[in-house]
C-alpha cells in the first residue's frame, strides 16, 4: 500500500483539535533540535518556512561553539537565522505525549534548512545531504533501500545520577545474555514500552532482543527507502530515551561505554531497487560463471561496482562512520567489529557483509555495512554509503580485494584509521573521495566539527591519567 501523501489541506484538517505542534531539525551529531509552536504559528509558516537559529550548526553536542568557528554560523554573521522548511511527509504523533492541547498525541514534523538569501540547502544539514543523494539515485530510475540495526547499553540512571556518579553505573540487568527471553521480563514495562511506542510513532521494528552484554538491547528497524530509514533511525533513539526517562533508565548509544566489553554497533543495510518494478538490482538472475570471486557469483555487475565504491571510499568517510574519540575504541580486534577495509559473504568480522544467495534469497540481496557505531548520524551514514556506491557505479570500479576468509585474521588487510585524528586527515585531504562525492563545503564544515572534538580531547585531563601519574611521576 502506498504511503499517504500529506498536503497543507490534509494537515490543517488533521490538526483541527490540536493547539500546538512540535518541530525538530537534526544537527551534525544526529541530535534532534527543535521547539513547540502554537498551531496558529505552525499554520502560518507551513508553506513559507520560519527562522531558526543557525547556531545548531555552529556548536557541538554540549552547545559549545566550534573553535575555530565555521562558515555556516559564527560570531561574524551573528549566528544568523536559517530558513526552516517543514517536511509534511514526516507527520506523526508522539504517542507518549498527550495533554489538553493534543489529546491524540503531540503532532510532530521534521525540518530541513535552507539559506534565506539564496534558498539553497544548508550543506551540513543531514536531511539535505541525504536528500541530494537519494535524488541522484532516482535520476537512474532506482531507489535506495535501507535497514538499520542499533545496539545500546541501558543504565538504571537519570541525567542527575549520571552527572553525580560519572562511573560505576548500574546496568538494568547483569551478565552476558544475548537473545535471552528471560532478561526482558525484568524490565518488561520499559522493554515493551519502547516497542509499542516505536510502533505507534511510525517506527516499525522487525527485531527486538537482548544482545550480549549487561543491559544491552538491539533493535532492527524494518527495511524501507533510505530517506525514511534515516528519519526513523533518528526518531528511534529519541523514542528510547523518552521512554527510558519514564522508568529512570538511560539508553546509551556511545560506541564503547564499557572497557573490556563489545561496543554498540549501528550497522546499516543497503540495496538498490528498480523504482518501477521493485526488483533488487544487486541480485543476478543467474549465477555468474566467471565472477571476481565465487562469493560474488550471485551479485550483479551493478552490485559489484557499488561494493567496490564503498570499499574504495571507506578510509575517506571514516569520520562519518566513527565520529567521536570513543568510536575508535569499538573498532578493535576480537569484539565483533571490523578493523580493515574488507568484505565477506556472511562474514561478521568484515567491514561489509555480503548477504544473498546461496545462503539468502535473491530478493533479500544486500550489503550490511558493519563499520558504523550506534553513535553515528544515520543521515550522514546513508549519504556516505550511497555516495561512494554511486561513485563505484559511475567509474565502473572493479573489485580488487579478495574476501576476508573464514577463520582468517580480521586484521589482515588495509587497516582502517585507528583514531579520529588519522580519519579526519584522510577525509580532509585534497582530492579525497569524500571531497569528490560530497563537495568542499560539506567536508570543510564536517572536518571542522571533528577537529573541534579533537581539540577538546587533547585539552582534557582524564581519570586514567590522574590514576596513573598523580603519585608515580
Amino acid at each position: 500500500m502506498a504511503a499517504r501523501v500529506h498536503t497543507v489541506e490534509s494537515i490543517t484538517e488533521e490538526l483541527a483539535e490540536d493547539g500546538l505542534v512540535k518541530l525538530a531539525g537534526i544537527d551534525v551529531d544526529g541530535i534532534l533540535r527543535g521547539k513547540v509552536v502554537s498551531k496558529d504559528k505552525f499554520l502560518s509558516i507551513i508553506e513559507s518556512g520560519f527562522g531558526f537559529c543557525s547556531v545548531i550548526f555552529g556548536w557541538d553536542m554540549h552547545d559549545k561553539t566550534y573553535q575555530p568557528e565555521l562558515l555556516v554560523s559564527n560570531a561574524e554573521n551573528g549566528y544568523r537565522d536559517m530558513l526552516a522548511k517543514v517536511d509534511l511527509q514526516t507527520f506523526r504523533r508522539i504517542p507518549w505525549e498527550t495533554h489538553p492541547q493534543s489529546k491524540k498525541g503531540t503532532p510532530f514534523f521534521l525540518l530541513q534548512f535552507v539559506d534565506p538569501n539564496t534558498n539553497k540547502p544548508i550543506p551540513p544539514c543531514p536531511r539535505n545531504l541525504l536528500d541530494s543523494m537519494v535524488k541522484k539515485v532516482a535520476e537512474h530510475g532506482w531507489e535506495a533501500m535501507a535497514g538499520a540495526e542499533y545496539e545500546f547499553f541501558n543504565f538504571r540512571e537519570t541525567p542527575k545520577s549520571l552527572e553525580a556518579k560519572g562511573a560505576d553505573l548500574e546496568h538494568i540487568t547483569p551478565g552476558m545474555f544475548g537473545y535471552s527471553i528471560m532478561r526482558p521480563v525484568q524490565n518488561q514495562e520499559y522493554y515493551y514500552g519502547v516497542y509499542d511506542s516505536c510502533k505507534n510513532f511510525g517506527i516499525d521494528l522487525e527485531g527486538w532482543h537482548t544482545e550480549s552484554g549487561p543491559g544491552v538491547l538491539e533493535a532492527a528497524l524494518e527495511f524501507c527507502d533510505a530517506k525514511n530509514m534515516a528519519d526513523k533511525a533518528s526518531l528511534f533513539k529519541y523514542t528510547t530515551k523518552a521512554i527510558g526517562s519514564k522508568y529512570k533508565i538511560t539508553p546509551c548509544f556511545m560506541a564503547k561505554p564499557v572497557e573490556g566489553l563489545p561496543g554498540n554497533s549501528g550497522h546499516m543495510h543497503i540495496s538498490l531497487a528498480d523504482a518501477q518494478t521493485g526488483a533488487n538490482l544487486f541480485a543476478r538472475d543467474e549465477k555468474n560463471p566467471n565472477p571476481f570471486h565465487e562469493d560474488l557469483a550471485y551479485i550483479s555487475d551493478l552490485g559489484c561496482h557499488f561494493l567496490a565504491g564503498i570499499l574504495d571510499g571507506l578510509p575517506s568517510i571514516m569520520p562519518i562512520f566513527a565520529p567521536t574519540i570513543n568510536s575508535y575504541k569499538r573498532l578493535v580486534e576480537n569484539f565483533w567489529a571490523p578493523v580493515t577495509v574488507s568484505w565477506g559473504l556472511e562474514h561478521r568480522a568484515a567491514s561489509i557483509r555480503v548477504i544473498g544467495p546461496p545462503l539468502g534469497s535473491k530478493k533479500s540481496t544486500r550489503f550490511e555495512i558493519r563499520t558504523p557505531g550506534a553513535d553515528t548520524n544515520p543521515h550522514y551514514v546513508l549519504s556516505a554509503i550511497i555516495a561512494c556506491g554511486l561513485r563505484g557505479i559511475q567509474k565502473k570500479l572493479p573489485m580488487t580485494i579478495p574476501p576476508l576468509a573464514k577463520g582468517k585474521d580480521a586484521s589482515d588487510g588495509e587497516r582502517l584509521p585507528r583514531n579520529l585524528a588519522e580519519a579526519v586527515n584522510t577525509m580532509h585531504a585534497k582530492g579525497s573521495v569524500a571531497r569528490d562525492v560530497f563537495g568542499n563545503d560539506f567536508v570543510d564544515h564536517y572536518c571542522g566539527t571533528r577537529r573541534h572534538e579533537l581539540m577538546l580531547w587533547n585539552q582534557a585531563v582524564t581519570d586514567w591519567e590522574v590514576k596513573r601519574y598523580i603519585e608515580t611521576v
